[in-house]
């Protein structure tokens, strides 16, 4: 699947391209705030397994790609932020779907 560019990383790569762009380096303060920020956040030292039904992985595909993000980083900045209490839902373009669940054992 190739991904597709968002409008500022459409500006973005206009900028740089046109020489718009100016490098910068951080302060020492901001460097260690940065560092901080990467090992709390960043660190994963252990795996999990868990199995998803194929529409759920669908969506959840499609959600990171809405977000520009690989979907096993959308899975685990969702787990993070849910266990951290930093959970905030936002509309998605995907439709809602019916998991059809409750039809499967109609008699």
């Amino acid at each position: 699947m190739k991904k597709r560019k968002l409008p500022f990383e459409e500006k973005l790569g206009e900028a740089y391209e046109q020489g718009h762009l100016e490098s910068v380096s951080p302060s020492k303060h901001e460097l260690k705030k940065y560092k901080q920020a990467a090992q709390s956040t960043f660190i994963k030292d252990r795996r999990v397994n868990v199995r998803l039904s194929t529409p759920d992985l669908m969506d959840i595909q499609t959600r990171a790609a809405e977000e520009g993000v690989p979907y096993q980083t959308l899975i685990a900045s969702v787990l993070h932020k849910f266990v951290t209490g930093r959970f905030v839902e936002k509309s998605s373009r995907l439709t809602t779907r019916s998991s059809g669940r409750g039809k499967r054992h109609a008699a």
